[in-house]
C-alpha cells in the first residue's frame, strides 16, 4: 500500500493526468475554434454566422448563439461516407491524415503551463515533459507534420493533390529556416534550451519579455508560424481557386476532418509556443513582478492562475490567426517564396549577427543595445527593399515584351491592306 502511494505522488503520474487535461481541453478548443472562426468570418462580413443548432433539442427554443454547431459539424463528419478512390496507394492515403493528427497534437507536451506545483509537499513541474531539450523536439515534431501533407498529395494520384503536396514541402523547408533563425536569436539571448528556463527569463523587473527585447524576432516567428500552419496567406497548399483543394481533394469524412483538426491543434500549439518564448509564458505584464506569478509561487491558486493567463494569450493568438485569415488576401506563390529567401531570411539572418555581436561585447541583454539592433536591421531591410531597381511583379517579369505587328493591329481596327 506505501509503494502504491508513492508512485501515485510521482512525476509520472501527476505529468499522465497533465496530459489528459490538456488532451481534453485541446480537442475541446479545436471544435469550437472552428465555430469561432465561422462567427468572426461573419463579424468582419457583416452577417450573423451560425446561430441556429443548439443543443439538440435540451433546452426547447434556445439556440444558444449556435454553440451546437461543432457537435452537428462532428456528426457529419462520422456518418458521411467515407470514400477511398480506387486509384489512390491505400495505406499512405489513409495513414497521411493521421500522421498530421498526431504531430499536430503531441507537441504540446514540452509546453510550461504553470511553473511548478506543491500539493501535499511534493514539489511537480506542471509540464507533461521536461527535457533539455525541449525547443529542439518542438523544432523536430513541427518538421515531421508536413510529411503527412505530403503523403496524403502523393497518394492521391492526383495532379491537385500532388501539386499542394509539392507546395506545402517547398514552404516548410522555406520557412523553417527564418523560424529556427528566430528561435535561436531567443535561445542565444536567455542561454536556455529549456522552455521553463525561457520564461523565468523575462520574469521580474528589468527583464522583460521578448517582443520587447527583440520585436523583429518576434514578428518573424509569427509570419513563419503562418506559414507553418497553412494559414491564409500562406495556404498555397490547399488554395482552392488554383488546386480545388490541394493535397486534400480526395479525402472525405473523418479523413478530412482529421486534416482540419491537425490544422487547428496545429495553430494551438504554435500560439502556446508563441506565448512562452515572446509573452512571457504564464506573466501577466512585463517589467514587474505580480505576487502569484513568479516561478517560485507553487500554491495550487498560483497554478491555476498562471494556466488561466496561458489560456488568456492562446485564445487572443487565435483570434489574431482567424482575424488575418479573414482580411489579408493569398499571396501568389512566387511571392510566398521571395519573401522567406529574399526578405525573411536576409533580415534573421541580421538579427543573429547582432546577437552574436551582443554575446561577445557582454550586451546581449541590455535592452537598448537589442532595439538599437533591431532598428537597425529593420531599417536595413527597408532600403535595400527601397533600392531594389527590380520591380516586383509575377513570372511574367522574365519574358520578352510582345509587340503587336501593324498587320495585325490593321485588322483588329477594320482596316483593310
Amino acid at each position: 500500500m506505501k509503494e502504491i502511494l508513492e508512485f501515485l505522488q510521482t512525476q509520472l503520474v501527476f505529468s499522465t493526468v497533465l496530459a489528459v487535461v490538456v488532451v481534453v481541453a485541446i480537442l475541446g478548443t479545436v471544435a469550437y475554434a472552428i465555430y469561432f472562426e465561422r462567427k468572426i468570418s461573419a463579424w468582419i462580413q457583416d452577417r450573423s454566422g451560425p446561430n441556429r443548432v443548439g443543443f439538440f433539442g435540451l433546452f426547447w427554443n434556445f439556440h444558444f448563439w449556435g454553440l451546437g454547431q461543432p457537435m452537428a459539424d462532428g456528426a457529419k463528419f462520422l456518418l458521411k461516407e467515407d470514400i477511398i478512390p480506387d486509384h489512390v496507394e491505400k495505406p499512405l492515403f489513409v495513414i497521411a491524415p493521421t500522421i498530421s493528427l498526431i504531430m499536430a497534437m503531441i507537441g504540446f507536451a514540452v509546453i510550461p503551463w504553470g511553473g511548478q506545483v506543491d500539493i501535499l509537499g511534493k514539489i511537480y513541474d506542471v509540464q507533461v515533459a521536461n527535457p533539455d531539450i525541449g525547443l529542439l523536439y518542438l523544432l523536430g515534431i513541427g518538421s515531421m507534420g508536413i510529411y503527412g501533407v505530403v503523403l496524403g498529395g502523393w497518394a492521391s494520384n492526383n495532379k491537385y493533390s500532388m501539386l499542394g503536396g509539392m507546395r506545402s514541402a517547398a514552404q516548410m523547408i522555406s520557412y523553417e529556416i527564418p523560424m529556427g533563425i528566430a528561435i535561436l536569436v531567443v535561445v542565444l539571448t536567455c542561454g536556455h534550451l529549456r522552455l521553463e528556463e525561457i520564461v523565468t527569463s523575462q520574469l521580474g523587473t528589468g527583464t522583460p519579455w521578448m517582443i520587447v527585447r527583440h520585436p523583429l524576432a518576434a514578428f518573424i516567428f509569427v509570419v513563419t508560424l503562418f506559414a507553418e500552419t497553412n494559414r491564409t496567406p500562406f495556404d498555397l497548399g490547399e488554395s482552392e481557386q488554383e488546386l480545388v483543394g490541394g493535397f486534400h481533394t480526395e479525402y472525405s469524412s473523418m479523413k478530412f476532418a482529421m486534416y482540419f483538426l491537425g490544422e487547428y491543434a496545429h495553430m494551438i500549439t504554435g500560439s502556446a509556443v508563441f506565448a512562452v518564448l515572446f509573452l512571457g509564458g504564464w506573466d501577466v505584464v512585463p517589467f514587474i513582478t505580480i505576487p502569484g506569478f513568479a516561478f517560485e509561487d507553487t500554491a495550487i491558486w498560483a497554478m491555476l492562475l498562471k494556466m488561466a493567463v496561458m489560456a488568456c494569450k492562446i485564445f487572443a493568438f487565435l483570434f489574431f490567426f482567424m482575424w488575418v485569415r479573414w482580411t489579408l488576401p493569398r499571396l501568389r506563390y512566387d511571392q510566398l517564396m521571395r519573401l522567406a529567401w529574399k526578405g525573411l531570411i536576409p533580415m534573421a539572418l541580421g538579427l543573429l549577427l547582432v546577437v552574436v555581436v551582443g554575446l561577445y561585447f557582454g550586451l546581449h541583454d541590455k535592452l537598448w543595445f537589442t532595439l538599437v539592433g533591431n532598428a537597425i536591421v529593420f531599417a536595413g531591410s527597408m532600403l535595400a527593399a527601397a533600392s531594389s531597381s527590380k520591380p516586383i511583379t509575377g513570372r511574367q517579369d522574365n519574358m520578352a515584351p510582345i509587340e503587336p505587328s501593324r498587320k495585325s493591329t490593321d485588322s483588329a481596327l477594320g482596316v483593310s491592306g
